[in-house]
C-alpha cells in the first residue's frame, strides 16, 4: 500500500510540475504548481518529516502560492494576451528530441543508483533538532530576520496606501 501512495503522490507531483510549465494561462500554471507542491508535501509526510511536511503546506502549497496568484491578479492579462500561440513542426519535433534525451539521461541516471537502503537519524524532519537550533544557537540571526521582516510589511503597508 506503502508503494501505491508513493507512486501515487510522485505520478502527481510530477504531472503538477508538467501541467505547470506547459499551461499558457499563468493561473493555471500556478494552481498545478499548487498540485506539486501539495504531493512533494505528502511525500515528506511519507518519510516522516512532519516538520518538513508542514512547512510544505503552509509556506509553500499555501503562503508563497497566494501571493504569487495574487501577483498575477494584480497583472490584469487580457484573454488576448493568453492565447496560445499554434506550435510549428519545427518546435514540436525540439520539444520531443529535448524530451527523448531526458528521459535517456533519466535512465542512464537509475541506472547507477547502488541498490539498499539509505540510513536516516531518527531525528530526520522532526520540529525538536530545528526548534534547538533556532531558538538556541542562532536566537539572534532568527530574531534579526524577524525584525527585518515586519520593517518590510509595514513599509509595504505604508507604500501601498494613497494617503499617508
Amino acid at each position: 500500500m506503502e508503494v501505491f501512495a508513493f507512486y501515487a503522490f510522485a505520478s502527481a507531483s510530477v504531472a503538477g510540475a508538467l501541467l505547470m510549465v506547459t499551461r499558457r494561462n499563468p493561473l493555471a500554471g500556478a494552481f498545478a504548481l499548487v498540485l506539486s507542491l501539495g504531493a512533494l508535501a505528502f511525500l515528506f509526510a511519507m518519510l516522516h518529516a512532519e516538520f518538513v511536511f508542514i512547512l510544505q503546506i503552509l509556506l509553500y502549497a499555501g503562503a508563497i502560492m497566494v501571493l504569487i496568484i495574487f501577483t498575477l491578479m494584480l497583472l490584469n492579462l487580457t484573454p488576448e494576451e493568453l492565447k496560445e500561440p499554434p506550435i510549428g513542426a519545427l518546435k514540436g519535433f525540439l520539444i520531443l528530441a529535448f524530451c527523448v534525451a531526458g528521459f535517456v539521461g533519466f535512465v542512464r541516471v537509475l541506472r547507477t543508483i547502488p541498490e539498499g537502503v539509505a540510513e536516516v537519524s531518527p531525528d530526520f524532519g522532526n520540529i525538536e533538532p530545528v526548534g534547538r537550533l533556532m531558538l538556541g544557537n542562532y536566537l539572534y540571526p532568527f530574531e534579526v530576520i524577524s525584525v527585518l521582516l515586519l520593517v518590510a510589511v509595514v513599509g509595504v503597508v505604508l507604500l501601498a496606501k494613497k494617503v499617508i
